[in-house]
């Protein structure tokens, strides 16, 4: 299959540091490649692939201090993206609702990956009014907002199979926050469970723009007590050893989670999750397999005392079961051509 990729732009694909989407695109687009598929990235100029880069803007928008309107490059995407359209057997969107109205006038085959949560008012009539634009959703627990959209499939995320790999001869020490420090990940919860369970806490997290005044005044000060690390972004290669030292990652959040990505680097590299009970947790951890599911600060707290139940390598067993990159493409695969069936399209050989 002819297949384009449509990432946001904030970030190259894959990003530097931070960038849940842009990584999972980065995965996707590698793994459709690795299976035979011609596939385009529209992306950035500092986006790295294996697939054939359709640049539309030189860097990534966050990278870039001059950029004050990030509309207008992502305007120039979707323009690109159309008059280029003919050529594709399917286009897949990752970028909200902003290709419904454009491209549910055309004729070639889409569909767009919802990422981000859906349980804000205004989304509503935006979705009623297109109520036929296929949509995935990246858990069943993310359709519950919006239950009137037009979901074709529900791909979990996944992970290059040996992306990330426990690394051996390490002793796990310490709890681990991993992710973006913001009011709805509770990182002031983790905090809170590491020091009553008298275990280290390591965070390596980034701290947005928007979310600086919540850092500076809740989260800032527990730094200055015993037992908490701030290490900042990390990379992915750093991630391994990262995941790897931690005896369980931990998931206090306080929001309808779409998915949670650092849930399945967590259980690639070997080490439990111990997470809140919200939005796609029971979906993603197998309970008392590659984590624990728990309701409050007390559950956390009695589950960090449990998790010598659990062998790490049964939890990189289920990653591999269950979380891998080449399931995720073969997933959409099935997507696309249930799109391309529906529309009538012909497939284009790929020589």
């Amino acid at each position: 299959m002819r297949i384009a990729q449509i990432p946001p732009l904030h970030e190259a694909v894959p990003p530097k540091l931070y960038g849940g989407t842009e990584r999972v695109v980065s995965y996707l687009t590698e793994e459709l490649v690795n299976l035979g598929h011609d596939v385009s990235l529209f992306g950035t100029g500092d986006s790295e692939t294996s697939a054939r880069l359709e640049t539309v803007w030189p860097r990534a928008l966050r990278l870039d201090p001059a950029i004050r309107d990030p509309v207008a490059p992502h305007l120039l995407m979707l323009e690109t993206v159309r008059r280029m359209a003919d050529e594709f057997d399917v286009l897949h969107f990752h970028l909200d609702y902003w290709s419904f109205s454009l491209f549910s006038r055309q004729s070639v085959p889409f569909c767009t990956t919802l990422h981000g949560r859906l349980d804000l008012p205004e989304l509503r009539p935006v979705f009623d009014m297109f109520s036929e634009a296929p949509v995935v959703s990246i858990s069943d627990a993310q359709r519950r907002p919006l239950p009137q959209a037009n979901y074709v499939a529900t791909v979990y995320h996944g992970l290059p199979e040996n992306l990330l790999t426990p690394v051996p001869d390490v002793t796990p020490d310490y709890l681990a926050f991993l992710g973006r420090i913001c009011p709805e990940k509770r990182p002031d919860l983790a905090i809170n469970i590491a020091r009553r369970c008298g275990v280290p806490l390591k965070i390596a997290a980034k701290v947005d723009r928007a979310d600086l005044e919540y850092f500076d005044n809740v989260i800032r000060p527990l730094l200055c007590g015993p037992g908490v690390e701030m290490i900042g972004e990390i990379s992915e290669a750093e991630k391994p050893a990262f995941l790897s030292g931690a005896t369980a990652l931990l998931m206090p959040i306080d929001w309808p989670e779409p998915f949670g990505l650092a849930m399945i680097e967590s259980m690639a590299c070997g080490a439990p999750v111990i997470a809140f009970n919200r939005g796609s947790v029971p979906e993603v951890v197998d309970d008392g397999v590659t984590g624990f599911i728990v309701e409050d600060e007390v559950g956390a707290i009695g589950a960090v005392e449990q998790l010598d139940l659990l062998p790490r390598s049964d939890v990189r067993a289920r990653f591999e079961e269950r979380f891998t990159a080449k399931r995720m493409a073969m997933d959409y695969l099935a997507t696309y051509r249930s799109l391309t069936a529906e529309r009538g399209s012909v497939l284009r050989v790929v020589k």
